[in-house]
């Protein structure tokens, strides 16, 4: 087949031929759950112009995932109506399917594949969709097709987990420049398609689409966690491009000098986004690269990992795309090299073995998850970062850091330390479940740094942090206060 996705990208998951007979080509949104710059969403089709097939996008949400709860549906809800208006008088049968009981879907994904040609989806290193699509893959009599729309550098180009930022970063600098040019496309339903048909009618009675509009005020009827609230931040790509277009316009140009600062809040907001695919990585960095008149000749002549200056960009941008390239696509190397990567054996040896060595060190303050999920501690900052992201959904990204390690400092042992950073991340932060955010996590306990000295109690020869030597670096009265 003519396909206009790279191959790197494309993995095939199960051994059934593609089906030249079928009457659709199904693409199974679980992850780029976006209609632009979707290498997915291309690749089926492709599929549908070359086999002279509609195309059907079944974009569906469980109510039995892991941490399911009015936010995180709330969110994704969000970006199922921006794709229902996107798709909306194209030549693209959308059905939007929301379970109202668990294990409502089962069965669905099947049905729509047992007279399609080929069916396609996402790749994603992390969470239950690797399990969930092998477990589909297996029982497809069709060829399913996982491609990666994860990052700029093809997750099959990523040679190893690497240990270090600084390790990861030289071998980007080598092997990105050949991926650039491989861009997906803004629009991969502009060319024409074969015009869309009903579903079968068995189809749409026992999984029927979704009313979206009335499903945002009747989630208190779903049965998913009611406690967890939505987050004043709406989630699509509608509102995933309007951050980014205030991003460059408004912030930007100061995000070297302010991104530690949790008081001036000049981060770019994205990481949800990115993280329930309503914007591509690709699409931030091309619109950040037309804005700063961008082009690969401005690339440095040598790779050899510095932080700053490969680009040929200022400061701001270059310290932006470290975030964006660098330590995210780290995340995700490391999630499909090591499947282990949510679990605390994925901690590097010396890390493991200094904080094994301090477990039984006495703690001044131990806190239960529940007192720690409340905030109720001894420490006016850690509180504020945890109200932040109980109200809110998101953390300050340097906030994070100390966030974690009091947790590490507040609980009996590592592995409880690691398992509540885990719980409250996830519960709460729109970004959690997310190779990123893992990197986050388990930075905390060593992973990407190295051993510090000197030697301490409970933390051995990771890393350190306190709230008294952050406040003393920061601003943080009105913070804290607003957070109180």
């Amino acid at each position: 087949m003519q396909s206009t996705v790279p191959d790197i990208r494309i993995r095939v998951a199960n051994p059934a031929p593609p089906d030249p007979a079928g009457d659709r080509v199904v693409y199974w949104m679980i992850a780029a759950r976006r209609v632009g710059f979707n290498f997915a969403l291309q690749r089926a089709a492709d599929w549908a112009r070359e086999l002279g097939r509609p195309l059907v996008v079944l974009e569906a949400l469980r109510c039995d995932y892991p941490w399911a709860s009015d936010r995180l549906h709330r969110f994704v809800l969000d970006g199922m109506r921006d794709n229902q208006r996107r798709l909306a008088g194209s030549a693209v049968a959308y059905h939007p399917y929301v379970e109202r009981e668990r294990g409502a879907g089962r069965g669905l994904l099947a049905a729509l594949a047992e007279r399609a040609a080929a069916v396609v989806t996402d790749d994603y290193p992390t969470f239950f969709l690797p399990r969930m699509m092998a477990t589909a893959a297996a029982g497809l009599k069709v060829r399913l097709e996982a491609v990666d729309s994860n990052g700029l550098l093809p997750l099959a180009a990523s040679d190893r987990a690497h240990a270090t930022a600084a390790s990861f970063r030289r071998f980007l600098q080598r092997s990105l420049v050949e991926h650039l040019a491989h861009c997906p496309l803004a629009d991969p339903l502009a060319t024409a398609l074969p015009p869309a048909r009903p579903l079968p009618s068995e189809i749409a009675r026992h999984w029927p689409a979704a009313d979206l509009e009335r499903l945002a005020t009747e989630l208190g009827s779903l049965p998913i966690d009611h406690g967890v609230a939505p987050a004043p931040t709406s989630g699509g790509s509608d509102a995933a491009e309007r951050a980014l277009g205030s991003f460059l316009d408004g912030k930007l140009e100061r995000y070297a000098e302010l991104r530690n600062r949790p008081e001036d809040d000049a981060t770019s907001g994205l990481a949800p986004y990115l993280h329930f695919g309503h914007i591509s990585a690709h699409q931030v960095f091309l619109d950040l690269a037309t804005s700063q008149r961008w082009t690969p000749a401005d690339l440095a002549s040598r790779a050899d990992g510095r932080r700053a200056g490969w680009w040929g960009l200022g400061e701001s941008a270059e310290a932006f795309l470290d975030q964006l390239l660098t330590w995210r696509e780290l995340g995700f190397g490391f999630c499909r090299h090591r499947p282990d990567h949510d679990r605390w054996e994925s901690l590097p040896e010396w890390a493991r073995t200094t904080l094994s060595a301090h477990a039984g060190d006495p703690r001044q303050h131990l806190y239960s998850l529940d007192q720690l999920a409340a905030a109720a501690t001894h420490d006016p900052l850690w509180n504020a970062a945890q109200r932040q992201l109980v109200r809110e959904g998101r953390l300050h990204n340097y906030l994070r850091m100390l966030w974690g390690k009091k947790i590490l400092e507040w609980t009996r042992e590592p592995r409880e330390a690691l398992e509540d950073m885990v719980e409250l991340n996830n519960r709460y932060a729109l970004d959690g479940r997310d190779p990123n955010s893992y990197s986050g996590i388990f930075w905390v306990l060593g992973r990407h740094d190295r051993p510090w000295g000197p030697e301490r109690p409970i933390f051995g020869t990771v890393r350190f942090m306190s709230s008294t030597a952050t406040a003393r670096k920061l601003p943080l009265r009105s913070y804290v206060a607003r957070y109180s």
